[in-house]
């Protein structure tokens, strides 16, 4: 039977509590009761600053301690609830400076003691209490006074009293130092009565009649302090359903926009695009890449804004994608932007594009933060007059100073590194270009739902024929001498390795400093009799572009390097990465970092190094030794970090989901996005009068998101 609350909001409590004109929900938090200037300060650790940000903390779980046991049938080993009168209070002190408070309780079926440590103060206090029953919470086990219950949660048991620690589904908060969980329940429940009714309901009453959704403010009030477990998870579904509408929605009407016919160019494909490919890459295509350039075609062949994400695992040959696209585009006289995160991908992008496409009668130009002042002006006038069929570049490509003479074609690499209105400031240097993200990061089906929802995606499942599986080993730092011992072999044959220095995210300054002093050691003390270079993100780009050139044409062996080599360097030769202290890496960094290797005929290698310091850690060292699929890594990782991490959500420009889990809640998300893109469909400015409230909160939310068909 579906659970449904009342429509209208509780009663609010008269007085200090009730909610009154003079109440605010962006009312600082410390005029909630119970709260004062001192914990306001406590709370703002949390990010807790005003009463919504107070509401809207919701627990990270809940205990059902709503069954009270009997003290006389309890075995011991189990979380339990019980309720008793006080019948005796001491404080012992069984040895040194500790000091226990031990307090029975009698239920009539048999007496348990509670026990704390060092609190001197609960003497007197329960003391006082004789003969009060108390209801309390924890662990019991058998010690030498009976059953035991120590450091328990507790309450004094009232008649009329509305517990909130026990007795009851409990909600646990995240806290932090100086907060206690009883301590927040009873601000949480404070603000919850004085400010719960000026939360506006803003789903129509129609969607929730259909949808059997909650009331909003029933909602809130179950997520804390829940009347059972079964209006809990009603109440987490109508937040989680209204969280994830508000997201859909957004993406539907950008995806609207975009895709409105007759506001982009209908390209001509070429009839000899297969010859022209084969003219410029030095390779054949697989199968996977020929059907995603067929889909990109299609794509730019109408008179649409393409709006397409790429993925394919690393190694698996999105650039010569990209040719295809860039090659179609040059062939309508139009110009291409390709946008990387790096300087050292650029760089990279541009030595492998810039010989491709100059097969094919292609010119790029390379624009970037490190280019001398005299070279970029040279670019730029290049660029504007249209000389410049591809231009390459950072984030430079954005400044206003970089004027296009006819861009049509934007490519955008590692798409999860640039934020929404970085991708959305590139694209309005055309005249509504098509758009091509590219991502080597596999993205989970639910994430794709979410982040990139409003993107057709195509994906690259196949890797160049001939590769051979990368062997990746884990070894501990004991074993250092050993694994450069075997790299020694390797170079010896001729192949060559990456050494990745020690993750350190203080700074980048920091993390230079720790690779030049790894670069001497392995340079001087190590691998002396071999060809060692170093490269770091606070290099002069013209320094990082000759060390990458020297390193690809052969003339290093070994390179040293922050891991500003990522992504996107290519090097067949290379058939070896070292990673010291490995553990420091995410999953993401340590595949993509794998991922620069094997891309010749010799059989690859990666070596971990480190000892794992967390669980954590182990995980993901073991996870990178036992798969080399993307997609596999990628659900790992997204389940280790959590989406927010996964995607960035700081740098996407999207605000964190804060109650979807998007594992378990597929099916609402589906359930949002269908009613989402129907309603958009409906009413594309969503000018109903029901959706007015909707409205302003979704464009409050992602008021950064390019919805610029409803503002």
């Amino acid at each position: 039977m579906a659970i449904r609350q009342a429509q209208s909001p509780p009663a609010q409590k008269k007085g200090p509590g009730s909610v009154s004109t003079y109440k605010k929900l962006d009312s600082p938090v410390q005029y909630v009761k119970g709260v004062g200037e001192r914990l306001s300060r406590v709370l703002g650790k949390l990010g807790i600053f005003d009463v919504r940000d107070l509401i809207y903390h919701f627990p990270r779980r809940h205990e059902d301690r709503s069954k009270i046991a009997r003290i006389g049938s309890l075995q011991g080993d189990e979380e339990v609830t019980v309720c008793g009168t006080i019948v005796a209070v001491e404080n012992i002190r069984p040895r040194g400076n500790i000091l226990i408070t031990k307090v029975a309780i009698d239920d009539g079926s048999g007496v348990a003691t509670l026990s704390w440590f060092n609190q001197h103060y609960l003497k007197d206090k329960f003391y006082k209490m004789r003969g009060r029953e108390i209801i309390a919470y924890g662990a019991a086990q058998y010690s030498r006074w009976g059953i035991e219950i120590q450091s328990p949660e507790w309450e004094e048991f009232k008649e009329d009293a509305d517990l909130l620690s026990t007795s009851r589904v409990v909600p646990i908060y995240p806290l932090t130092e100086g907060l206690s969980q009883g301590m927040m329940r009873k601000i949480v429940s404070n603000v919850l009565d004085g400010y719960l009714g000026l939360i506006a309901e803003i789903l129509p009453d129609g969607l929730r009649d259909r949808l059997d959704l909650m009331d909003v403010r029933d909602a809130v009030r179950n997520m804390h302090f829940p009347e059972s477990t079964e209006a809990l998870e009603a109440a987490r579904k109508r937040l989680v359903f209204e969280e994830l509408f508000l997201l859909q929605l957004a993406l539907a009407i950008r995806k609207r926009e975009i895709d409105a016919p007759g506001v982009g160019i209908a390209f001509r494909i070429p009839d000899n695009l297969q010859q022209m490919l084969a003219q410029a890459l030095p390779f054949e295509l697989t199968g996977a890449q020929e059907r995603v350039i067929r889909e990109i075609a299609d794509d730019m062949s109408k008179p649409d804004c393409m709006n397409r994400l790429l993925q394919g695992d690393v190694g698996s040959g999105k650039t010569a994608v990209a040719v295809a696209a860039i090659l179609i585009a040059a062939g309508n006289g139009y110009q291409s932007a390709l946008m990387a995160p790096t300087e050292v991908l650029a760089a990279q992008h541009y030595l492998g594009l810039s010989e491709m496409l100059s097969r094919a009668g292609v010119r790029a130009d390379l624009l970037m933060g490190g280019i001398p002042a005299r070279e970029r002006r040279a670019a730029q006038e290049r660029i504007s007059s249209g000389e410049t069929q591809l231009v390459i570049g950072t984030h430079a490509l954005i400044q206003e100073s970089v004027d296009f003479s006819r861009l049509g074609l934007v490519i955008i690499d590692e798409q999860h590194r640039f934020g929404v209105l970085q991708r959305a400031a590139l694209r309005e240097k055309g005249l509504s270009p098509d758009v091509l993200v590219m991502t080597a990061t596999p993205i989970p089906r639910t994430l794709t739902l979410t982040v990139y929802g409003d993107l057709e995606i195509s994906i690259i499942d196949e890797l160049p024929p001939g590769r051979k599986p990368i062997r990746t080993h884990w070894k501990r730092t004991n074993e250092r001498n050993r694994v450069y011992e075997g790299v020694r072999n390797l170079l010896s044959e001729g192949r060559r390795a990456y050494v990745v220095c020690p993750l350190i995210e203080e700074s980048e300054k920091m993390q230079a400093r720790a690779a030049t002093e790894l670069y001497e050691h392995l340079a001087s003390e190590v691998l002396p009799d071999f060809r060692v270079a170093l490269l770091h993100g606070q290099m002069k780009t013209s320094d990082k572009e000759q060390v990458m050139k020297s390193f690809r044409q052969g003339d290093l062996d070994v390179l040293v390097s922050t891991t500003v080599i990522e992504v996107g360097v290519d090097v067949p030769d290379a058939a070896v990465m070292v990673v010291e202290d490995a553990d420091r890496f995410g999953l993401a960094q340590l595949h993509q970092l794998r991922g620069r290797v094997g891309r010749g005929e010799h059989q690859a290698y990666c070596v971990l190094i480190g000892d794992g310091g967390t669980d954590e850690a182990l995980s993901r060292l073991r996870v990178m030794t036992q798969t080399n699929d993307g997609f596999e890594i990628a659900e790992e990782d997204l389940k280790i970090r959590g989406p927010g991490e996964f995607y960035g959500t700081r740098q996407s420009g999207m605000p964190a989901l804060k109650v979807t889990d998007i594992f378990k809640d597929i099916p609402i998300l589906e359930l949002a996005r269908k009613e989402a893109f129907e309603t958009v469909d409906r009413d594309p400015g969503l000018k109903d009068p029901e959706l007015l409230r909707l409205k302003s909160e979704m464009l409050k939310k992602y008021e950064g998101f390019q919805l610029a068909a409803v503002s």
